[in-house]
């Protein structure tokens, strides 16, 4: 077993933690923040904007299992990375799209798979997802982690999260582990 580390920031951290939770191979999901200057910060100034961190996720895995590329396919089916600082009607710089690579490999495969989908066609706009060697990640706040299993049926989850869980269920229905979270229809 080969265990590896990715930090990858798509929106709001909720959605992505709930997402790559799902996945086969995924060992641990920890919602945080990384790429600002102060150390150590809160909730409320990551909001607030003025601190420079984007909400992330920090995604262990054995890549034996699933590798990095087939969670960077997933990444960039459940988030728009062609909005600037913007995921839906979350705004702001801590909603950039960034992955903080743990390597050179995982920087090289980040390149190439935004060249690939970029090739593709798959967005009509480019793509604006910044690929950057890991700063100091830290993890969010205790009431932050597995805020959609805790709390399926809060409307943000439901409006929010559920419809990213559905598309990954119809996109990548083969990844899922059978402890997936389930969709949770309105």
């Amino acid at each position: 077993m080969a265990i590896e580390t990715a930090t990858l920031g798509g929106g709001c951290f909720w959605c992505l933690e709930a997402v790559f939770q799902g996945l086969q191979g995924v060992r641990s999901v920890v919602s945080g923040y990384a790429g600002g200057a102060s150390g150590q910060p809160t909730y409320e100034q990551v909001c607030s904007g003025k601190s420079g961190h984007a909400e992330v996720v920090q995604v262990t895995f054995d890549n034996e299992r699933i590798d990095f590329e087939t969670l960077l396919d997933v990444f960039f089916t459940i988030h728009d990375p062609t909005t600037p600082n913007r995921q839906g009607a979350d705004v702001g710089t801590q909603y950039r799209s960034v992955v903080y690579s743990h390597s050179e490999a995982q920087r090289e495969v980040a390149r190439r798979v935004i060249a690939r989908l970029q090739a593709e066609g798959v967005w009509s706009r480019p793509v604006v997802t910044q690929v950057e060697p890991l700063p100091a990640f830290f993890a969010a706040e205790a009431y932050h982690q597995g805020y959609y299993r805790r709390n399926p049926e809060q409307a943000y989850c439901q409006v929010v999260i559920s419809p990213k869980l559905a598309k990954l269920r119809s996109s990548h229905a083969a990844l899922l582990a059978e402890s997936a979270p389930p969709t949770h229809a309105m």
